[in-house]
């Protein structure tokens, strides 16, 4: 019998033309592009800004013309939203949006989960680009982006892979900040926040400034956080099936992190050029292993300019490129360095914004056409390497074109087209054990299309929305390769070389109304795999080389199917002394493997919220309800996760201090009733290690000058 999820139980252990990037990271290349007309539009900017004040952009990850109705479901969080949620982890601190968990393998990694879709199949993107770290390829690896230094989240739910590829099959999370300035500085202004307390003892804090003056802008950054073992309601912990001694606290779960940028740009009302350079570094430990730590490096140089109020058939182009270098280390308990990962990541992505044209009857035609190359060169070296060395390529076109009719109905049409190879260079000659064969290489060209539409209701406030589309994507490096024993999984993994592309077709139905003081939406969705690329078990035990053996999971084609429901509704309310602001939310989704019948592994249960938020003058108190329904479809192999509910309180306080400088206090009791709850969307092999934190304060203040 087969089943896609996993087993329970860790176990230890004037130049010349530029040409696409091959063995050359392209921000040379995009340099040499972008200076002329970007020099060129910053001279013409400076101009016009001493005659008309410069408007910021609006930047939305889903919408690249900027105005305009596309009926793609989004979240943001920014400002108080965003510093109120802040956690550890970039799943953390999203989980519990609307259509949103988390992985969870412990407190220090956590990815997004989106409508039941995670790992290669979820986006993540640093300012639009490419966030490169070998999160997607082991649960067990952190996102490489802190929380802290982030100003704006954007989420896009359901497939984005028009703009950004066949990886957004399920969703995008952009994390946005201020690193490479946009819009033109004036002075010098700052922001620092400091956070203490929670389960984990985290001690947080972070700091920018930045300034600019005649179109040349600055920005620099710093931010650490240090956290102990979370804190947990008292459990029972659980390894290969068997009942461990009760505790209160997760084990090896502490860690200890340090970011830093510097960026600088030339910006005006008709564009912006600008670098940044940022290092990022995580030391944490792994649940599953109590005496195993990664040591996380990143570094990332970024280019990003736009050149806008052009002349003819283009409005605006953008550009943006970027290099990353990527190492992260599993380091035993005595010092050695088991394993090592490391990667190389180029993305070069230019997008050209076309002129608004005005067609008959009155309809308007807007669009972007665009070009992403993207490279990775990804190694894994050590006695745990479960893959061999790999490089990826890929080159897209893509284009979205949304028509605009009177009486404010929208109609939105896109494709892209990719080539993508993926090569491994197979085991060293030099190797005493033969896994990965010889040198090998594959070649796909995933498509994918989509048709939408909103259309305004005869109730007045209300739209309507749909969306149909067909998503392809290439399988990932360690879905064709991957061959050996996974301590994260507790299996012995195993690719599929002859691997053919996911391809899905989406259909998703919305209705929205939204004004000054309401919200109400609701989105029902549903996704048919043709070919949906799952770890299956064999049934086939393979030695591990140390005595024992592990079960055998194979990458496989199956078919696939999910579908789900989101609702949600703010609304605020005033009285003679306090503005009241409601919200509530109910997500649901359901997935099951066409051939087999079972439950694809780690859904969400069906989910409900409920929130309050009161202010009088510079006060503010909420407090939240969320409650999961037990999770009791899975499959084979696994085991249901029991309901439960929490609730959280916080309360704030501005203030303005002498100077002008701006202060929020805040203070946030979680988990007021101290229940233990379990994530329904970890792996089994960490869920009964890993459950939420324990009732617990946290203390923090930002202030902005």
């Amino acid at each position: 019998m087969t089943s896609p999820c996993l087993p329970a139980g860790p176990r230890r252990r004037p130049a010349r033309p530029c040409r696409a990037p091959s063995n050359r990271a392209p921000l040379a290349c995009a340099l040499t592009m972008a200076l002329p007309w970007l020099a060129a539009g910053t001279a013409q900017a400076q101009t016009a800004a001493a005659a008309s004040p410069v408007t910021a952009t609006v930047v939305v990850t889903g919408n690249p013309l900027g105005s305009g109705a596309l009926p793609q479901p989004a979240a943001v969080l920014t400002g108080e939203g965003l510093a109120l949620r802040r956690a550890g982890t970039l799943g953390d601190t999203l989980a519990g949006l609307p259509g949103v968990a988390a992985t969870g393998f412990g407190p220090q990694a956590s990815r997004p989960v989106i409508r039941g879709l995670d790992g290669e199949r979820i986006r993540l993107l640093d300012n639009g680009g490419a966030s490169a770290d070998a999160s997607s390829l082991s649960f067990d690896h952190a996102v490489a982006v802190d929380p802290l230094v982030v100003e704006r989240i954007e989420v896009l739910r359901g497939p984005a892979a028009l703009l950004y590829g066949g990886n957004a099959t399920g969703g995008v999370v952009n994390t946005l900040d201020n690193r490479i300035p946009r819009t033109a500085l004036s002075g010098v202004s700052g922001r620092g926040e400091l956070r203490l307390g929670g389960a984990a003892g985290e001690r947080a804090a972070s700091a920018l400034v930045e300034g600019g003056g005649g179109g040349l802008n600055w920005h620099v950054d710093a931010a650490t956080r240090r956290s102990e073992d979370l804190r947990t309601p008292r459990f029972q912990p659980e390894v290969d099936g068997v009942a461990q001694p009760a505790t209160g606290r997760i084990a090896n779960s502490g860690g200890d992190s340090r970011a830093a940028a510097v960026g600088a740009s030339w910006a005006g009302a008709q564009g912006h050029l600008g670098l940044a350079l940022d290092g990022y570094r995580n030391d944490y430990g792994v649940v599953v292993e109590p005496d195993v730590t990664i040591r996380m490096r990143r570094e990332r140089l970024q280019l990003d300019g736009e050149r806008r109020g052009l002349a003819g058939p283009f409005s605006a182009l953008a550009l943006q490129a970027g290099h990353t270098h990527y190492q992260h280390q599993e380091v035993e308990g005595d010092g050695t360095v088991g394993t090592t990962f490391r990667s190389h990541g180029d993305e070069l992505r230019l997008q050209a914004t076309q002129a608004d044209r005005a067609l008959a009857g009155g309809a308007r035609l807007r669009g972007v056409l665009g070009l992403q190359l993207e490279r990775s060169d990804f190694s894994a070296l050590g006695e745990e390497a479960f893959v061999p060395t790999t490089r990826t390529r890929s080159q897209a076109l893509f284009t979205l074109q949304t028509l605009a009719l009177p009486g404010g109905a929208t109609l939105s049409a896109g494709a892209r087209a990719e080539r993508v190879r993926v090569a491994s260079d197979g085991d060293d000659p030099a190797a005493t054990e033969v896994r990965f064969g010889p040198a090998a290489e594959r070649r796909f060209t995933p498509t994918s299309a989509s048709l939408g539409a909103v259309l305004p209701l005869p109730a007045a406030g209300w739209q309507a929305s749909a969306t149909l589309g067909h998503t392809e994507r290439a399988p990932a490096y360690h879905e064709l390769y991957a061959n050996g024993a996974h301590v994260a999984t507790g299996a012995w993994e195993r690719g599929d070389p002859t691997l053919g592309p996911e391809r899905s077709q989406h259909l998703e139905l919305g209705l929205q109304r939204q004004d000054a003081d309401s919200l109400w939406r609701a989105a029902l969705f549903a996704t048919r795999f043709a070919r949906y690329l799952a770890l299956d078990a064999t049934g086939v035990a393979i030695d591990d080389g140390d005595g024992g053996s592990l079960p055998e999971y194979q990458v496989r084609g199956v078919p696939a199917r999910m579908h789900g429901l989101e609702l949600e509704a703010r609304q605020r309310w005033r009285t003679a002394a306090w503005q009241l602001d409601g919200s509530a939310a109910l997500d649901w989704v359901r997935g099951v493997n066409r051939a087999t019948g079972e439950a694809l592994p780690r859904l969400a249960p069906l989910r409900l919220q409920a929130g309050l938020e009161a202010r009088q003058g510079a006060l503010r108190l909420g407090g939240q309800l969320r409650h999961a329904a037990r999770q009791g479809r899975v499959p084979a192999l696994d085991v249901a996760t029991p309901a439960s509910t929490l609730l959280d309180l916080w309360a704030g306080w501005q203030q303005t201090w002498a100077g002008g400088t701006d202060a929020l206090w805040t203070i946030k009791l979680a988990n007021v009733g101290n229940a233990l709850a379990w994530n329904a969307s970890a792996l089994r092999t960490v869920r009964t290690l890993s459950p939420a934190g324990a009732r617990a304060l946290t203390l923090g203040l930002r202030v902005g000058f």
